[in-house]
């Protein structure tokens, strides 16, 4: 018997075929065009020169991460309307100010996340891996992992890619480039996706050197619907490109941080190999060991909070710009403050100082 989330597929990618979109066309010609949105910024749109704006100074800097389960009819009914309403709640929060500097956004698929980018307001839009795109392989051809690329055809496996990585990124400060690579391995209905890393380039005021930004989405566990050796093993293979990827296109000495959805929860296994491929602080294990050095108004159990959640937020060290997060919050987790309930997954935002390092003359050494 097929599996119901594959006919689920094959019904989704009959209609999201080209003679599907085109009689969908005829019967929505009169509906009125949404907006256009900004340009989103590609590996293809040619990079921007940077230079500092602004006095140079600490400057506190917020991040959101949030998977929008943006996932095309039928595979989840009703998508379209809540991604409009993600777009009008960060609305709301700019018009009070409180929107944050940048989001990063995993399964954004569908149309509508034109319609939520165009809402937001956010001036700046980055897209990741697109769906035909294809990367080297990051290992050595003596190296490279005896993994058969399709072994669970009927979950997905060996179909293609029919949807891009579905990463974005939402900024109020101007995007100098953007990166990407497209992950090699995977592991069941993942595989219908062209998940990926994106990596972009921010010029935000006060700083003397740009803040690197990256944005990826690992491999799920049950949902791909493959036993575990086989979804942990595509997991695992991501995080080694991840590691490639970040150490090879990466600016030396850059300030970095990084989010997204790693699908480590419950999964230490998970966790701690992302951590040896490349590791980096992050946020909820910062704040959770050391509670005085940030405001943390998501409640931590047990003894690993990180491993509560799919979503982490860490960062890495500038050689000129010192990092360290000074409040982390839920937003659209169903609380009063947080907003309602728009995903499978709440937004996780954290606010950063971002503090120059002065440079020091070095003397000029006496003869």
């Amino acid at each position: 018997m097929i599996d119901r989330r594959v006919l689920i597929a094959v019904l989704a990618a009959t209609l999201l075929s080209p003679a599907a979109a085109s009689f969908a066309q005829v019967r929505t010609q009169d509906i009125p065009i949404v907006p256009a949105i900004p340009a989103p910024t590609t590996e293809e749109t040619p990079p921007t020169p940077f230079t500092p704006s602004g006095p140079i100074q600490p400057v506190e800097f917020s991040v959101m991460t949030y998977n929008v389960e943006g996932l095309p009819w039928p595979v989840r009914m009703g998508r379209g309307s809540k991604l409009k309403a993600i777009g009008r709640e960060l609305a709301a929060l700019r018009e009070k100010g409180l929107q944050p500097d940048v989001v990063l956004l995993q399964e954004g698929f569908r149309d509508e996340v034109s319609d939520l980018i165009e809402l937001s307001g956010y001036p700046y839009v980055a897209k990741g891996p697109r769906k035909k795109q294809r990367d080297p392989n990051p290992f050595a051809k003596d190296d490279r992992p005896r993994y058969k690329k399709v072994k669970y055809i009927r979950k997905g496996e060996g179909w293609g890619k029919w949807g891009s990585s579905g990463l974005w990124v939402l900024s109020d400060h101007p995007i100098n480039w953007v990166k990407s690579h497209a992950y090699r391995y995977c592991a069941g209905l993942d595989c219908l996706a062209n998940k990926g890393v994106m990596l972009v380039s921010l010029q935000v005021p006060g700083l003397p050197t740009p803040v690197e930004i990256a944005d990826t989405h690992l491999n799920s566990k049950g949902a791909s619907g493959v036993p575990r050796n086989r979804n942990r093993m595509a997991h695992h293979l991501q995080a080694e490109e991840l590691g490639h990827f970040m150490e090879t296109d990466r600016t030396p000495g850059a300030p970095l941080i990084v989010g997204g959805d790693f699908n480590v929860m419950h999964a230490p296994d998970r966790y701690d190999y992302v951590m040896q491929r490349y590791p980096f602080d992050v946020v909820s294990q910062v704040c959770f060991q050391t509670p005085d050095s940030c405001d943390a108004k998501i409640s931590a159990d047990g003894d690993a909070p990180w491993l509560d959640t799919q979503d982490l937020i860490g960062f890495k060290q500038g050689d000129r710009v010192a990092i360290r997060p000074v409040q982390v919050e839920a937003r659209f987790d169903g609380s009063t403050t947080g907003g309602p309930v728009l995903s499978d997954h709440d937004a996780y935002e954290v606010t950063f100082r971002l503090t120059p390092v002065p440079v020091l003359a070095i003397p000029p050494r006496k003869p």
